[in-house]
Formats: C-alpha cells, sequence, structure tokens
C-alpha cells in the first residue's frame, strides 16, 4: 500500500536570508542577493559577482562547534539547515520517531571545494607529509549526510545523491519515494553547496556558462533576451519529509503533501540539454501525473531558469511538451534563480522550500531583471512583482550537467 508523505519542516542557507521566513520574505519581495564578490581578490577572477551566503555564523546553530570546525564549508551550510527543518518538525530520533526508520538523502553537486584547494596548496607547496587526516571526510560529497545522520541518530536508508544541479530534487524524489514505499518513516532531505571559488569560477567562465554582466542586478535574467549565462550562488535548502499517519498521530505541524517524482536523463550531451525538450518533459509530465494534476488546477512552476541562453528556452518547450500548450499558458512560473543565483546541487532544496511556501501563502514569488520578452519564452514567467494566487500544485524543476532531469510535485495541504 502506497503511503502519502508531507513536509513537517524546512531550513536554508541562502543569498536571501538564512531562516526560512526571511528567505521567504525577501524573495516576495523581489529581493536579489547577488553582489560582489567578496574575497578572492588576489586572484582578479574574470567574474565578478555571484550569489554568496551572508552573515553565516556556524555557531549559532545546534551543532557543536568541534563539528562545525571539522567540516567545509558545504557541510556547514547542510548541518545548518538540516539544524532548522529538525527544529520545526520536532522530530527526536528515539523518542518519537524509531532511529531506523529515519533517513538522510542529502547531496551535494561538487562537494568540499575549498577543502580540495587548500590541502592542494599543502601539497604543492609543503609537501605530501603535511596533508590534513582530515582532508577526505571534509572533502567528499556524502559526507553531508553522514554528518546530519550522527547529529540526529538517524539510522535507517541514507543516500547522498550526487546529479550536479539536478542533486537537491533528485534526492527530494528519492526521498518521497523511499517513505511512500515504506523503507522510512521520515526523511532529512535536500542539498548543500559552497563553491564560490577561483577554480569554480575559472572553469565556469572558461566553458562560457557564466554571465559575463558585470552589474549584480541585470546578470541573472531568466527567460530575457539579453541574457547571456548563469550567475553562481552557494547554500543549502534541507527539509524533513514525513509519512503522514506518522506526523498526524504526533500532532505535527503539516506544511505540504509531496505528491510525484519525475526522474530522466537525456542522454545527449555532457552540458547542453537536448534541443527539444522532450525527455525534460517527460520528467515533468511524469511527476504531475503521480501527483494526479488535472486541467484547470492552479499550478506553479518553479523553474530550473537559469538564465542560459539554452536552458530557457529548451525548459519553455518542456513545459509546453508536458502540460500542453493551453495548460502551459495557464501556468504560473517564475525562477528565483534571478535573487539566488544558481546554487548548484543545493537548488534544488532552496527551490522546493519555495515551492512549499507558495502553497502555503497562495503568493507567487517574482522573475526579477526580466523586462524584455524573448519570442522562444514565451510563457507567464512573473515578470518584476510576486502575485497572490490560490494554488493547488507546484513543481520543481531541476536540470543538470550529463542530462540529469528531476521534478518533484506538492499539493497544497487540507487539514482532514
Amino acid at each position: 500500500m502506497n503511503k502519502r508523505v508531507v513536509i513537517t519542516g524546512m531550513g536554508v542557507i541562502t543569498p536571501v536570508g538564512n531562516t526560512v521566513d526571511e528567505f521567504w520574505s525577501n524573495l516576495t519581495k523581489g529581493v536579489c542577493g547577488i553582489d560582489y564578490i567578496d574575497g578572492y581578490e588576489e586572484f582578479n577572477l574574470p567574474i565578478k559577482i555571484a550569489g554568496q551566503v551572508k552573515e553565516f555564523h556556524p555557531e549559532q546553530y545546534n551543532v557543536a562547534p568541534a563539528i562545525m570546525r571539522k567540516c567545509d564549508r558545504y557541510c556547514q551550510y547542510a548541518l545548518a539547515a538540516a539544524s532548522q527543518a529538525m527544529e520545526q518538525s520536532g522530530l527526536k530520533s528515539g523518542e518519537n520517531i524509531q532511529p531506523g526508520r529515519l533517513g538522510v538523502y542529502v547531496g551535494s553537486g561538487i562537494g568540499g571545494l575549498t577543502t580540495i584547494e587548500k590541502e592542494s596548496q599543502k601539497l604543492f607547496s609543503e609537501g605530501v607529509n603535511r596533508i590534513s587526516p582530515l582532508f577526505i571526510p571534509m572533502m567528499i560529497a556524502n559526507i553531508a549526510a553522514g554528518n546530519i545522520a550522527i547529529q540526529f541518530s538517524a539510522e535507517g536508508p541514507c543516500l547522498p545523491v550526487v546529479t550536479a544541479c539536478a542533486t537537491g530534487t533528485h534526492s527530494i524524489g528519492e526521498a518521497y519515494h523511499a517513505i511512500k514505499h515504506g523503507y522510512a518513516d521520515a526523511v532529512i532531505s535536500g542539498g548543500a553547496e559552497a563553491s564560490i571559488h577561483p577554480i569554480a569560477i575559472g572553469g565556469f567562465n572558461n566553458s562560457k556558462a557564466l554571465s559575463r554582466n558585470p552589474d549584480p542586478k541585470k546578470a541573472s535574467i531568466p527567460f530575457d533576451k539579453r541574457r547571456d549565462g548563469f550567475v553562481i550562488g552557494e547554500g543549502a535548502g534541507i527539509l524533513v519529509l514525513e509519512e503522514y499517519e506518522h506526523a498526524k498521530k504526533r500532532g505535527a505541524n503539516i506544511i505540504a503533501e509531496v505528491c510525484g517524482y519525475g526522474n530522466t536523463c537525456d542522454a545527449y550531451h555532457y552540458t547542453a540539454p537536448r534541443p527539444d525538450g522532450s525527455v525534460a518533459a517527460n520528467a515533468i509530465k511524469a511527476s504531475l501525473d503521480e501527483a494526479g494534476f488535472k486541467a484547470g488546477e492552479n499550478l506553479y512552476i518553479n523553474a530550473h531558469g537559469t538564465s542560459t541562453p539554452l536552458n530557457d528556452k529548451t525548459e519553455t518547450a518542456a513545459i509546453k511538451l508536458a502540460l500542453g500548450e493551453d495548460e502551459a499558458r495557464k501556468a504560473n512560473i517564475s525562477s528565483t534563480k534571478s535573487m539566488t543565483g544558481h546554487m548548484l546541487g543545493a537548488t534544488g532544496g532552496v527551490e522546493m522550500v519555495v515551492c512549499a511556501m507558495a502553497l502555503k501563502d497562495g503568493i507567487v514569488p517574482p522573475t526579477i531583471g526580466l523586462e524584455e520578452a524573448d519570442p522562444d519564452c514565451d510563457l507567464d514567467y512573473t515578470p518584476g512583482k510576486a502575485k497572490e494566487i490560490n494554488l493547488d500544485v507546484a513543481i520543481s524543476n531541476s536540470l543538470g550537467f550529463g542530462g540529469h532531469n528531476s521534478c518533484v510535485a506538492l499539493r497544497k495541504y487540507k487539514a482532514e
């Protein structure tokens, strides 16, 4: 028997806020978290802007400082967001959930890049014997999931996903299916990333993926005909997914219901999307079909919307293929990357929080900076200003290098 799955806790670390309330308030106001890069001046970076996390203090979260000190920044972000989510959920392993029934599905697209750079410098300047014994457990992409499991005594299934920019959404989708099919009662899920670093900026820039616009307010402009690349961001988005009856029995506050998941691969090119959007459309359609979406329901789509020339027109085509032309034109769409930048492996977790809040509050956040329409991007992307609408279903699209496509659907929770 398939089980229902709901969201009972959420946490974020982002360029526009380090709590869900602050993050959501700034998004709905159209606040841009992209600014000039703080640090790395000695590298004379060719790209000067990014969506950096601000005012992050690891000691503020319910995690021992000794643990935080042994973590790469991406893992610190993950632990901080997970701490928020678990506190909101009220779950306590061994008290109101069995340790073996609590899982962790948290991934990172890249992992501990800062740690890799730091220890590589030691290798070349001081020799192999100076490399930290913590190098491996700090840089590996699964360690955020491992440390979260340790922190919250989660002895159930633990599956760190690594699918580039689709990581967070795949993590949540797989966690949803794990609970739906009875493998866990709750799963801490999402993604984290901290790759605003010269080596990442150099690599993305030299592959012509990043925006060359020097204006922080005009560089990430998804679906605008002037767009020329994405703006790199960082942070974490973590949700607590829980089996409905388990949540209901303990009187948990239910935020939204998870009800669909699609997972496909373009099998086309290692960085470019399949031009017709057909395989991404299959992921969107699978998610909506599992959610029981019906024509006429009010739908919000948090688009992948990276502000790259190829992604935005391809994703538009995928939405039309998945929904049909008429329903696609009725959908309320936005790209919150216009405010956060592209947070890579963290983006799916953060944007799932956006979907849950949009359903809960009946607000579609805007795509800021969208001023000049692109004929290839001709849907309703909520330009400039948020709008209020009573939503029924929300989906989040994430499309990663390697052709990874993922989509998770939520429904507005209605108390029975």
